[in-house]
């Protein structure tokens, strides 16, 4: 019983951990990132490769998550990223943490 109980467990965590990260590129398109980002090739912005690539190893997520919600500019040249306040913050936090993983 008790092993049961612990796959169900183990195997419900996996299925959800498993939908977030196939979620995010659904996100990404949702909320029209690919405008401006390619996975591996930069179109306006930098590619989302070249961003974790950048940031690997550190401790970014918060500070990404901030750029995205109130844009910014100078970290991959002098075009600005526009605002996107209408993320909302758990599609957000996703989102991010989808990019840096690529």
């Amino acid at each position: 019983m008790k092993t049961s109980l612990l796959t169900a467990l183990l195997l419900s965590s996996g299925l959800l951990l498993a939908s977030a990260a196939h979620a995010s590129p659904e996100l990404a398109k949702k909320y029209n990132c690919f405008a401006c980002h390619g996975v591996d090739k930069k179109v306006v912005g930098p590619a989302f490769k070249d961003i974790a690539g950048k940031y690997k190893g550190q401790n970014i997520q918060a500070k990404l998550e901030e750029k995205v919600k109130k844009g910014g500019a100078g970290s991959f040249g002098p075009i600005p990223m526009s605002p996107n306040p209408q993320v909302p913050d758990a599609d957000l936090k996703l989102l991010v943490k989808w990019v840096l993983a690529q």
